[in-house]
């Protein structure tokens, strides 16, 4: 089917924003288009926080009449309800900020909007993407089941076909876990590579702002107007790829179907010629998931102390369990999660420099019934480890349901790992 004869919903930000730039679409269709969508859907799948079709089509209307501002011209954008927009409320989905108005947008989003992206409306999100009330937002292929967290509107509206693109953010599984569970590519960059400026903040050494899209070049797209690496790097033949197989020291939590798809994906890539071995990490990898807790809850500590001080009747008792410390971790603990995870991240660059790419799962498996985030364990070790992942959506578990695999690699290799993942969805996408 070509590209005029797909609906919207099933193109890519690429796509769309290729067919905008030809002048074979305008801004306002498109938008009208995902309009239709959420309504549609939103009933069922409550995916957003805030909307104003009214102001997203004026200013679709602004975009149309302008000469393109950038590589995402016209192209709709959600953002995570953590993250400033001066033209929105960002709630972050707790009862202490109600209709919150910022003064200004975060910098990620004013980037955003610089390339031409027209900025659709605010996502829902677990309560300060950290704990507390859990998101609404159901998994788009099964309303029984959840989409994560804490990333869930996000990883939902793009899963379902509402909007190309959207931001999320992790701290510790929160993007790479709902795109797995609702079927969404997405990448959760190097950290410190996007400003996370004028957004929540919950852990100074973990937050990442990341994204969601439909395909590996979606990904790619942004990375590039985040000034990401310098240039993108073309995809290599799958043969001769050098894949490394990482069951992680998390693996026990799998489940049945990601280790059948774990295994499929490996042996899918060797018949194609790819050099696939399996890695096991060094023992002290086997303490990052704990260092992650130690450095969460403390970090979080500091975070939340002055809601807990000012505004402790409306504080969830999530956060004022981090304000209290009451799992008692003290300050020898910090220091040693500190270290070990510098040291962690200085051999894991050493180790991952042999080889294109590291997959491991994104996962335990597939999306559990409920609306509670899932277990984030087999993500926290990649955060705090500060290296790019990359979530391939491309295998499905018994009941039908999404499977994502995780491409990593060293610190700052985002576009390099881009290159591969692009490589592997084209070989292995019409297989899945």
């Amino acid at each position: 089917m070509n590209r005029q004869a797909r609906p919207f919903a099933a193109l890519s930000a690429v796509e769309l924003a290729q067919a905008i730039h030809a002048g074979d679409l305008d801004p306002e269709t498109l938008a009208r288009a995902c309009l239709d969508r959420i309504a549609e859907r939103e009933p069922l799948l409550k995916a957003w926080a805030y909307l104003d079709p009214a102001e997203v089509l004026r200013r679709a209307r602004e975009l149309a009449k302008r000469p393109s501002l950038g590589p995402l011209h016209g192209v709709p954008v959600a953002i995570k309800d953590v993250i400033d927009t001066a033209d929105m409320p960002t709630d972050h989905n707790s009862p202490l900020y109600n209709d919150h108005r910022p003064g200004a947008d975060a910098p990620c989003v004013e980037t955003l909007r610089a390339a031409g992206a027209l900025i659709i409306g605010k996502t829902e999100t677990t309560e300060f993407a950290a704990a507390g009330r859990n998101p609404c937002t159901r998994n788009p292929h099964d309303a029984t089941r959840t989409s994560g967290g804490s990333s869930a509107g996000s990883a939902a509206a793009v899963a379902d076909g509402q909007v190309p693109l959207a931001l999320g953010t992790q701290t510790g599984g929160s993007t790479m876990r709902p795109a797995s569970f609702c079927g969404a590519y997405a990448l959760k960059p190097t950290w410190g590579t996007v400003s996370r400026e004028g957004v929540k903040l919950y852990s100074l050494s973990l937050d990442t702002v990341s994204w969601y899209g439909r395909s590996v070049a979606d990904l790619d797209l942004v990375a590039a107007v985040f000034g990401i690496g310098a240039e993108p790097v073309p995809p290599p033949p799958v043969a001769g790829l050098r894949i490394a197989l990482c069951r992680s020291p998390e693996w026990q939590v799998t489940e049945p179907s990601m280790r059948a798809a774990f295994d499929r994906a490996g042996r899918a890539l060797g018949e194609l010629g790819a050099g696939i071995s399996m890695l096991d990490l060094p023992d002290a990898f086997s303490r990052l998931s704990a260092a992650h807790k130690v450095i969460l809850f403390s970090e979080g500590r500091a975070a939340f102390l002055n809601l807990y001080r000012n505004r402790y009747d409306l504080l969830h008792e999530d956060f004022r369990h981090r304000v209290e410390n009451r799992d008692g971790f003290s300050n020898e603990d910090l220091v040693a999660a500190y270290d070990l995870s510098a040291q962690c991240r200085m051999a894991f660059d050493g180790i991952a420099a042999d080889y294109d790419a590291i997959l491991t799962p994104s996962a335990p498996g597939e999306a559990p019934v409920g609306t509670g985030p899932g277990n984030p364990a087999l993500n926290q070790i990649w955060t705090l480890l500060h290296v790019p992942c990359v979530n391939l959506p491309l295998w499905r578990g018994e009941s039908g349901l999404p499977l994502g695999l995780t491409l990593t690699g060293p610190r700052f290799a985002d576009r390099r790992l881009l290159g591969v993942a692009r490589a592997i969805e084209a070989a292995l996408a019409p297989e899945m």
